[in-house]
């Protein structure tokens, strides 16, 4: 079976890590237009509707305009932006949110790819919402560090050209992050976490931290039934692991290139019994689990190959 393909914004950041993915896979088609006929809005809608899959790199309303042209269209869609994680009708591009996700992305013709911040935050409290320890209404702060490659043109370029005035800084200080809606609805929380991003002197790679308090928690809770409940939900997971506390050498190591190059999603859960505290950490490449190995697995399901299939380990 050879299924066509087309990146739209082909040629960002995430687009381009997508293409050298599926490069090289005879079992893929790349469906490409020359740098004229990708400002050419008839060029695309025929290559949108020509392509088995088309997998959208774009701005939000660009991604809104793509779809359109493909209406109700054969083709399927992965769309990486923002545009359609919490829209009616698409699927959340999450293998692992829940049991039998997998097969809701296999059958879906509209995917929306996850932010790698809300990916990850995600992947830390849903489990627990959905086991009962973490209550819905629970108001929960997350801290976040990434790789400048997450920024998009102008931050890497701003990085790499020794412009960038320090080594480490915060942003979104007006609390207006886009991910914050997919946070909410797809964690199960009430409410929308009070997230605090910042971005790093490194190309890639992502930490997410999220503080909690036993006592925020279903009564009784100990920080060995959170990682119960974690390790329970990745546990078909090849690419979620759920670290024990128990392994010094690689708790030793959280680091926020740990995952870098990788598809790898690495959970952690540091606690402190005598204050009640704990602290919940996930590292991922926010190029590869964070956007474009998620596509390449949501691609693969959706289009009938092994999951697994390009992903790096």
């Amino acid at each position: 079976m050879t299924l066509s393909v087309f990146i739209d914004g082909g040629h960002g950041t995430t687009g381009l890590e997508i293409r050298d993915r599926l490069s090289e896979r005879p079992e893929i088609a790349l469906v490409t237009l020359d740098d004229e006929q990708r400002k050419d809005a008839n060029a695309r809608h025929d290559a949108l509707n020509a392509a088995d899959i088309a997998i959208l790199c774009l701005p939000d309303d660009a991604a809104r305009d793509a779809v359109a042209m493909v209406g109700d269209g054969r083709t399927k869609i992965i769309d990486a932006s923002t545009a359609h994680r919490i829209s009616p009708g698409w699927t959340y591009g999450f293998p692992e949110w829940e049991a039998g996700h997998k097969d809701a992305i296999a059958a879906s013709h509209r995917v929306g790819n996850p932010g790698c911040y809300a990916q990850t935050f995600i992947a830390l409290t849903h489990p627990l919402v959905w086991a009962g320890i973490l209550p819905a209404d629970t108001l929960v702060s997350v801290n976040a560090t990434s790789g400048y490659s997450g920024g998009g043109r102008a931050m890497i370029e701003e990085f790499e050209s020794g412009a960038a005035p320090t080594a480490f800084r915060n942003y979104a200080l007006p609390l207006q992050h886009k991910h914050l809606p997919e946070m909410r609805q797809h964690s199960g929380l009430n409410h929308p976490p009070l997230f605090s991003p910042s971005v790093a002197n490194l190309y890639r790679g992502m930490l997410v931290e999220i503080p909690l308090h036993l006592s925020q928690m279903r009564s009784g809770t100990a920080a060995g039934d959170i990682r119960a409940a974690l390790t329970d939900h990745y546990a078909d997971s090849r690419l979620i692991s759920v670290r024990d506390e128990s392994d010094s050498a690689v708790l030793e190591a959280v680091t926020i290139e740990r995952c870098a190059g990788t598809d790898r999603m690495d959970v952690m859960i540091f606690a402190n019994p005598d204050s009640g505290q704990v602290r919940l950490c996930a590292v991922l490449d926010n190029l590869g689990k964070g956007a474009a190995g998620a596509a390449v697995q949501n691609f693969n399901l959706m289009g009938g190959f092994d999951e697994y299939t390009g992903l790096r380990f």
